[in-house]
């Protein structure tokens, strides 16, 4: 029975230093344009916040204001003139206002006042210094707080969607490169308790449970093997070690306890960047290593298993 390959520092490091540059490249290559849209849609947000709402005297808003604001589709905005902001669900349990939804406030003015009272304790007032000194805010004040804020919120929503777009495009390059190269068959997702439960061999199947953690690819190898893959994108060195050593190489060690180590291949799918030292630890506890700039390396290892 064939093993995956298992890389050398040498190696880890150069394909490591590859994988960093195309990253550098794409990154600095994203259109600036991007930025300005969506950084116009956000400043444009608390503008209104401030214009029809009334937020520069945060404290004296009233309950219905609060869910005319969710209801316009303006409760992110909201969340963010915390510091740090709150995300959606933290301000639904601080505020014991869940599901916190529009309806839920237009129906219970009291979970309206909990929600305001939650943004008011939770205020920057490094961006919204006049409201922690009682007095109005200045025009240029006011404008600072709408430059910062929307800053703020872009940058979140910029990284969360290059992060998430990333990935989706590394998963749909692997299933091309499954099916396009190694005439692999894509089945349908499905729930694998045990191996009769898998797709067969030479078949691939999307993000599936397998056994108690989810994969984004499961593989059926030549040999019966099952292979789940983990495609991980990377934007930092510290990063990694969450990506790598702290989810892909938790899960290989699971898939093999719970299939059986002669049973299960687990895979991750790096892109980005990566510290080798991480690479190193991971690949020693059992988690096998493929680039996505290097995909040839993964087809040589599935078709030897045939």
């Amino acid at each position: 029975m064939r093993l995956p390959p298992i890389w050398t520092e040498k190696q880890l490091d150069a394909e490591a230093q590859l994988a960093r540059s195309r990253f550098r490249a794409e990154r600095l290559g994203e259109p600036l344009e991007n930025w300005k849209q969506v950084f116009d849609r956000h400043k444009s947000q608390f503008e209104r916040l401030f214009e029809e709402y009334g937020i520069a005297w945060l404290d004296s808003l009233k309950a219905e204001q609060i869910a005319a604001i969710f209801r316009e589709h303006l409760g992110d905005a909201l969340r963010y003139l915390a510091g740090p902001p709150i995300s959606d669900d933290d301000l639904g349990v601080l505020a014991e206002v869940e599901p916190l939804t529009a309806a839920r406030l237009e129906n219970d003015s009291a979970a309206g006042r909990r929600v305001l009272a939650t943004i008011v304790q939770a205020l920057d007032t490094k961006r919204f210094p006049w409201v922690l000194e009682k007095r109005d805010p200045t025009d240029a004040e006011k404008s600072a707080s709408i430059l910062a804020s929307a800053a703020l919120i872009t940058a979140q929503r910029l990284s969360t969607a290059r992060r998430n777009e990333s990935k989706k495009m590394q998963e749909q390059g692997v299933k091309d490169f499954l099916a396009k190269e190694l005439a692999f068959k894509q089945v349908a997702t499905r729930r694998i308790r045990i191996l009769e439960d898998a797709p067969r061999r030479g078949e691939f199947c999307g993000e599936s449970m397998v056994g108690t953690r989810k994969a984004d690819i499961l593989v059926r190898l030549f040999d019966g093997r099952l292979m789940p893959i983990e495609c991980k994108v990377s934007n930092s060195s510290l990063n990694s070690v969450k990506r790598i050593n702290n989810d892909a190489a938790v899960k290989a060690r699971v898939w093999k306890d719970e299939f059986g180590r002669t049973q299960v291949v687990p895979v991750a799918m790096l892109t980005g960047v990566y510290k080798v030292t991480n690479l190193v630890q991971a690949q020693s506890e059992g988690l096998s290593l493929f680039w996505a700039h290097k995909l040839k390396a993964l087809k040589s290892f599935i078709e030897s298993t045939r």
